[in-house]
């Protein structure tokens, strides 16, 4: 029994920022010496991101510096970059979960399940409980959390909410994922730490997954598949640090990528019962732009198929779980020529973990 994504919504803080100018806020920050200066100018130029947001407004000129660049004269410590996810966060886990309750014309009471998603920050009473008495949710509604699982965690969030559905033929099941990466940024020309800030950024979405569609439904789910790589476990992961969360992200990645996508995906299209040709839409999360180029490049795609990622790169970045949602509204957005064609969700993460979703637009 298939199950349906009724509804699609996202949200941004309300400070963004073009990327030239953080290029060269950056340059002044850490570009301590010529060699950063002419990385950072690459990283920058080469990243496909034209705007990005953020919960901080510490980045403008005329920014109130509360969080970073504070004269404090040290990186604020895990602490502070948490009760700004807890201020922030909140905010954004209430407004998305408002807009859905909107766009889909659900009665709140009749959300059974709540599936809250993040890896970039922790509190308790937690979100789904803000949500709750935000919307008028059932107290007794089913609520379980997906944390610090990168950037695929709303895949699974969304095949979790799919086995709920096919096990309660009443289920409407709220998924919902915030990530703040930028709270987490890190003064210093580590390499790791040039990529993470070259690209990362903020942003909520959420979907209402259900056990019956609803006059316009978005998407029927029609299956799900994962799989770890055999490298990459040490190229890309988190870790909470004293200041913050740290994070490993290797230019390395495009490459493993390329090696060990076409052995992952020729798999998954055979438990799909497909052909890549009978992919209509690709939804890939834009981890960066070479991610999306190797991705492009490894499974012959056609020229301009991955447009929708590359739309919501350059218009928001990489905003880690969260992104994957955009690019699917994205290409609801789009006209196609292809009546209710297949989409294939793609996103990767620590491990080097890879999760799909096989979609229908409907």
């Amino acid at each position: 029994m298939p199950s349906f994504i009724n509804q699609i919504e996202t949200a941004v803080p309300e400070f963004s920022y073009k990327q030239d100018d953080v290029r060269e806020t950056m340059k002044e920050i850490v570009g301590d010496d010529e060699r950063s200066q002419r990385i950072i100018h690459l990283l920058y130029a080469k990243s496909g991101i034209e705007t990005r947001y953020s919960v901080m407004d510490d980045f403008k000129s005329t920014g109130s510096h509360s969080l970073f660049f504070n004269g404090q004269g040290a990186a604020p410590g895990t602490k502070s970059r948490n009760d700004t996810y807890i201020s922030e966060g909140r905010k954004l886990f209430v407004q998305t979960a408002g807009k859905l309750l909107s766009g889909s014309g659900i009665p709140a009471k009749e959300i059974t399940h709540l599936i809250t998603v993040s890896c970039t920050g922790f509190y308790a009473p937690g979100p789904d409980f803000d949500i709750i008495k935000e919307h008028g949710l059932k107290n007794s509604i089913e609520r379980y959390h997906l944390g610090f699982m990168g950037c695929y965690a709303v895949i699974p969030a969304l095949k979790l909410a799919g086995q709920i559905c096919q096990a309660n033929g009443n289920a409407n099941v709220m998924v919902i994922s915030v990530e703040l990466c930028t709270i987490h940024f890190q003064a210093n020309s580590k390499m790791d730490n040039l990529l993470s800030s070259s690209v990362f950024a903020d942003g909520a979405a959420g979907a209402i997954v259900s056990s019956q569609p609803t006059k316009n439904p978005e998407y029927r789910m029609d299956g799900f598949a994962s799989a770890i790589m055999d490298k990459g476990a040490e190229d890309m992961a988190w870790s909470i640090g004293d200041n913050g969360f740290d994070m490993v992200l290797s230019n390395y990645i495009p490459d493993l990528l390329e090696s060990g996508l076409q052995d992952f995906l020729q798999p998954v299209l055979q438990q799909f019962q497909i052909g890549i040709d009978e992919v209509g839409s690709w939804a890939v999360h834009p981890g960066g732009r070479a991610i999306l180029d190797k991705v492009e490049k490894t499974l012959d795609l056609p020229n301009n198929i991955l447009q929708p990622s590359r739309k919501v790169l350059a218009r928001y970045g990489n905003m880690s779980s969260a992104t994957i949602l955009f690019v699917l509204k994205e290409i609801l957005e789009e006209p196609s020529e292809i009546s209710k064609n297949r989409t294939l969700a793609m996103a990767f993460g620590p491990g080097l973990t890879i999760e799909t979703a096989l979609l229908r637009k409907q």
